[in-house]
């Protein structure tokens, strides 16, 4: 399924503080992975999902290959705006395309592609992602459901 059909670009609005930065006083490289994680769980709650009730009905969403590109580095105090789009999404997966921009002057500092698995809570193996979770991230509305005003 073709993901992002009606679905608006999303972005995360973060700040840089002292613990994600290193002894040179620049965002740590691993941290960048850390705010498109948080990213991603945000594009996930703005669909009204929340990772938590996902979780106890047996659901869970798991990075199974990261890919990543730096490209200028963030400092402390930096305001960060995150993108999360998918633009793969299969049966039980989705890619997503994110970057890492620093709001101030749009610089691009960080991007990179995640392959993220829909998985058994109890087992991790995986599973499907639900028709009205897979409807929400295509921008489509699920068969059988009304839209509002109809």
């Amino acid at each position: 399924m073709r993901a992002q059909n009606g679905v608006q670009p999303f972005s995360h609005h973060c700040r840089v503080y002292y613990e994600d930065t290193d002894a040179g006083g620049i965002v740590y490289y691993v941290n960048y992975l850390k705010f498109m994680e948080r990213a991603r769980t945000e594009r996930l709650r703005e669909l009204g999902y929340a990772q938590s009730t996902l979780a106890g009905e047996g659901l869970l969403f798991v990075v199974h290959s990261a890919e990543a590109r730096y490209h200028a580095p963030a400092r402390l105090d930096d305001e960060l705006v995150i993108s999360a789009d998918v633009i793969e999404l299969n049966r039980a997966s989705l890619r997503f395309r994110q970057q890492v921009r620093r709001a101030t002057d749009d610089a691009l500092l960080c991007e990179g592609q995640f392959l993220v698995a829909c998985a058994r809570a109890d087992n991790l193996k995986p599973r499907a992602i639900p028709e009205t979770l897979r409807h929400a991230f295509a921008g489509t509305q699920a068969p059988g459901l009304i839209a509002a005003g109809e």
